[in-house]
């Protein structure tokens, strides 16, 4: 399996990104923002840089973090549709297919009301995709849609297409009080599976009259990540596990770990493969 990571997590000077990222051995990156500019709003000058820089190191881009469906489901979708041409733009010119995105927040409308508008709002940046060669990678997220593995799976199985496949967060189901999440769910979801994003949780405990959910690194929570990379293993799946800690902040768009905090995350991991026999590559 690829190790990659958010470049952003450890600082916003592109270059700076890189630097640490080599540093650790990681020769992949997921672009969500440099120099405290969003990939959605990148200029052709920054792409250019970008692109020297990546080649200079001998770094690929796996993906772009962008902020598609982090948005509320009433809005018109013409917006998400235009932001994801531009951001396919920028990805093919960074030799990448992949674009994470969300599922919309829901507005006051019944559950199943939600499940099906976020259907149709997928389905027309899917098609957009398939224009472009894309693969929009859904990721589960608190309070969007897309939250719980149940729903998850129901927009998955609505889409079902290769221009529109799964990443698999173990932290944010583990925040949405999803215990078992391996165990229960698995069989279901993981034909459907396109990347992995490998951060943790701890399930929600009381504090002070509020639920709240700790972040730790992969192997520190209940995200059930070692059985995860198990059950990845015995799959076959050769793809890519991208570092994505949050370990010092979590904010709306993004997630600051810092480079001790990368560090950590990324020792981790390769802890949990050698453990589990799985080979970097």
């Amino acid at each position: 399996m690829i190790i990659s990571a958010f470049g952003d997590e450890t600082a916003s000077d592109f270059a700076e990104q890189l630097r640490i990222l080599t540093d650790l051995h990681i020769r992949h990156i997921d672009v969500r923002a440099a120099w405290d500019v969003n990939c959605s709003l990148f200029t052709d000058q920054q792409i250019a840089r970008i692109q020297s820089l990546c080649q200079a190191q001998g770094v690929r881009v796996a993906c772009m973090g962008s902020p598609i469906g982090k948005s509320p489901i009433d809005d018109d979708i013409r917006i998400e549709s235009e932001r994801l041409k531009t951001i396919g733009a920028t990805a093919q010119a960074l030799g990448t297919r992949n674009i994470r995105i969300f599922s919309f927040y829901p507005s006051g409308t019944h559950a199943s009301d939600a499940l099906q508008q976020a259907i149709e709002r997928l389905g027309v940046l899917t098609e957009i995709a398939a224009q472009h060669d894309l693969q929009l990678l859904l990721e589960n997220e608190k309070g969007v849609v897309g939250d719980l593995p149940e729903r998850c799976l129901a927009l998955m199985q609505a889409l079902d297409s290769p221009h529109f496949r799964f990443i698999w967060d173990p932290a944010n189901f583990v925040q949405c009080g999803a215990a078992r999440q391996v165990d229960q769910w698995w069989d279901a979801l993981h034909p459907y599976i396109g990347y992995i994003h490998i951060k943790d949780a701890k399930l929600p405990q009381s504090a002070h009259g509020e639920e709240r959910s700790q972040v730790t690194v992969a192997g520190g929570g209940d995200g059930q990540v070692a059985l995860l990379l198990a059950r990845l293993r015995d799959w076959g799946y050769e793809g890519l596990l991208s570092l994505e800690p949050h370990l010092l902040e979590a904010r709306h768009s993004s997630g600051f770990s810092g480079a001790k905090g990368m560090a950590m995350a990324v020792a981790a991991l390769r802890k949990l493969m050698r453990e589990a026999g799985i080979a970097e590559r």
